[in-house]
């Protein structure tokens, strides 16, 4: 793959726009903004993801961080379709900070998948934790259908996730990695709330929760039905790790969730919080640094995420390191490949 600082014709319209009404003619804005050299933002938006995941939280633990930590700076969490929807969000302007997974980042760099001929280039301020791939269903459903490995979910009704997520984009790319069409499959595109309702209600056979381990949903849904996790058999596994996206092997423990009592075999990926390429040098730098000076905030609100929050998880980053988390890193004494640095050219 190739990656590039961004030229002016990859700067959105609307940011430039921004700039201008930040005190600039927007004919000089247009000439000056390059890559961390946009305005300071006062009123940071945050997009996360829905409010039952795990995005939300910690998209108020940052906006807490913000304004109680940075002079002058505040910020707003909003609730949106995830990793696929953020991204366009950040290019058009309308988001600052944004939570994804790092297929979705990667996809979007690169210009492959969703954004297939429309690349954006976003830049990480830090990676936080992996997202694990859960194929839910319910144990009776399970028995029903005779699913015992993932590929067996072929024939079914299955929720691929909300239109635009992560998890949507997640799991297209785990059907195309095992040759499953999506023809062969009664494809549902549900947030994970009406996933969980589905399976209830005998409206779906199984659907993919690209989250976090031990995420509320499924748990809750645990505590009222009888859950199975389908696994990723071996060759499955092998197939997906071994081809695009970033993906890694990742046991789900027994006992993590109410009934699922064995290991469950699975793949995981990265979660960024990413920026846009103009994004301001200094303020990046601040609200890196301001995060994990108070890192104590952000795994109140998502516990098993504690081991991975810490500044060498950004060496797992989908995309290259924003220059001014760059600068945080580097007074860490954290080596950052030069891959990830921004500006090289990757082939």
């Amino acid at each position: 793959m190739r990656r590039k600082s961004p030229t002016l014709a990859a700067i959105p319209v609307s940011v430039l726009m921004l700039a201008a009404c930040g005190g600039q003619p927007a004919e000089q804005a247009a000439e000056d903004v390059g890559l961390g050299e946009g305005p300071i933002q006062s009123n940071l938006s945050i997009v996360t993801g829905g409010t039952s995941g795990v995005y939300y939280p910690i998209g108020g633990a940052l906006r807490t961080i913000i304004g109680d930590h940075l002079e002058g700076q505040s910020a707003s969490v909003e609730a949106t379709g995830a990793s696929v929807e953020n991204i366009r969000l950040l290019n058009g302007g309308e988001g600052h900070l944004a939570i994804v997974q790092g297929d979705a980042a990667d996809q979007a760099f690169t210009g492959t998948s969703e954004f297939e001929g429309d690349p954006i280039e976003t830049y990480s301020l830090a990676v936080m934790y992996p997202n694990v791939f859960h194929a839910v269903t319910l144990t009776d459903i399970a028995e029903e259908k005779g699913f015992e490995c993932f590929s067996d979910v072929v024939d079914s009704r299955y929720s691929v996730g909300d239109i635009g997520s992560g998890n949507e984009a997640t799991t297209k790319q785990v059907f195309e990695s095992l040759e499953i069409a999506t023809t062969e499959i009664e494809v549902q595109q549900l947030g994970y709330a009406e996933t969980a309702n589905a399976l209830s209600n005998d409206q779906l056979d199984a659907g993919s929760w690209v989250v976090g381990e031990g995420h509320s949903g499924i748990t809750e849904l645990g505590t009222t039905e009888d859950i199975h996790i389908i696994q990723m058999c071996d060759e499955e596994r092998e197939a997906i790790v071994s081809g695009y996206g970033g993906y890694t092997e990742h046991t789900i423990p027994g006992g993590t969730y109410p009934g699922v009592d064995d290991d469950v075999e699975t793949i995981a990926v990265w979660n960024a919080l990413v920026v846009s390429g103009e994004f301001n040098e200094d303020q990046a730098y601040d609200i890196t640094k301001a995060m994990f000076d108070n890192i104590d905030e952000v795994i109140g609100v998502y516990a098993p995420g504690e081991e991975y929050l810490v500044p060498e998880s950004i060496e797992n980053s989908p995309v290259p390191v924003h220059p001014g988390a760059l600068r945080f890193y580097e007074e860490q004494g954290v080596q950052i490949p030069d891959e990830l640095r921004p500006g090289v050219v990757q082939e």
